[in-house]
């Protein structure tokens, strides 16, 4: 297939540049097995999920990972910390006029430096003085994904972390979480639905572009994923009872299927570079909770092979005459996985 299938023209009026004034004040767009749509707020979520259905939930938590400095000439230096690889390390994508060379020195606001490893592909290994959360808590910016156009607001370090938000290491928030506040939450258990938790520290790399024509020469960015045994359980439990995995995010969707490659779900921590894409078979998930993705993305390339291309063609377009909001403070899907 091509990166061109999976192309659509949004008006840049329905891009969500802020979240809705309440946690959950979104619309919902129930795409069915059968590719129909159903119009719904997302307060109705309860409607759409069974007793002893699971939703799977990722609580990684996103860190400040925008950093400002300078090089020792002087030169301005943008960092965006794509993954943290050890208490002192990270790798992140550096925009400079001149990128930093391996044995080079960054300069930070408090005075602080960070040295320059080596290069990895489009990455930058860095190690830093000091713990690398740390600094990134004192120094740091919230990384708010290219397309809201506003600088993070206090607003925006509530709003953009989900509430069960819990293991730092997330470049970007785990979107479809953000809908939920405790009380849907406690909504779901009265309605009999169970939850899961599983982490996944979304990079960096979830927003870069895909570069070539033909989706099978794309190379995904790792990331890290921990499934503990009580999620491995539930997953079991679940679907012993005949109930349906439910994940929130693709995020959660990954990391499940990245641990069932051998055909079970199995617990671990380990890094991913899944890339699903129509014709995929799905091991475990069984429905999935997501935002509205971008046009040529990764992402939609998923939802396609989870839901059936044609059926997020139609679904894509339905939102776009709908006027529904579009991507990370955008409205929601529930989308049932294609027979």
């Amino acid at each position: 297939m091509r990166v061109a299938d999976f192309d659509f023209d949004l008006p840049a009026e329905l891009i969500a540049q802020f979240p809705p004034e309440t946690r959950g004040a979104s619309r919902l767009l129930h795409v069915d097995a059968g590719g129909a749509c159903h119009d719904r707020l997302f307060a109705d979520l309860p409607a759409l999920l069974r007793p002893d259905d699971l939703l799977v939930l990722n609580d990684t938590r996103v860190i400040k990972a925008r950093l400002f400095g300078q090089k020792d000439s002087g030169g301005k230096v943008e960092l965006l910390v794509e993954r943290v690889t050890g208490e002192h390390e990270a790798l992140a994508f550096i925009r400079a006029s001149h990128a930093p060379k391996p044995g080079s020195r960054i300069l930070l606001a408090d005075g602080s430096a960070l040295d320059v490893m080596a290069r990895q592909d489009d990455l930058t290994q860095l190690r830093f003085s000091a713990p690398v959360l740390n600094v990134l808590d004192k120094l740091g910016r919230l990384p708010l994904p290219p397309y809201i156009e506003h600088a993070p607001t206090a607003d925006d370090e509530a709003r953009y972390q989900t509430v069960y938000a819990d293991a730092p290491g997330a470049v970007a928030a785990p979107t479809a979480g953000l809908h939920f506040d405790e009380a849907m939450l406690a909504r779901l258990a009265a309605h009999g639905v169970r939850t899961a938790r599983v982490t996944l520290h979304v990079g960096a790399g979830t927003f870069q572009p895909v570069r070539v024509d033909a989706i099978a020469d794309h190379t995904m960015h790792s990331e890290r994923y921990t499934i503990p045994p009580s999620a491995v359980d539930a997953v079991v439990d679940t679907h012993a009872r005949g109930g349906r995995v439910v994940a929130v995010g693709t995020t959660s969707l990954r990391a499940l299927e990245a641990a069932s490659q051998g055909g079970e779900l199995v617990a671990g921590s380990d890094e991913t570079d899944i890339f699903i894409t129509p014709g995929y078979r799905f091991r475990t998930v069984d429905a999935l909770i997501t935002n509205f993705h971008l046009p040529k993305s990764t992402l939609l390339m998923l939802v396609s092979a989870f839901a059936g291309l044609d059926a997020i063609r139609a679904a894509y377009a339905h939102a776009i005459r709908e006027r529904y909001r579009f991507f990370s403070y955008g409205d929601a899907m529930f989308l049932e996985r294609q027979p």
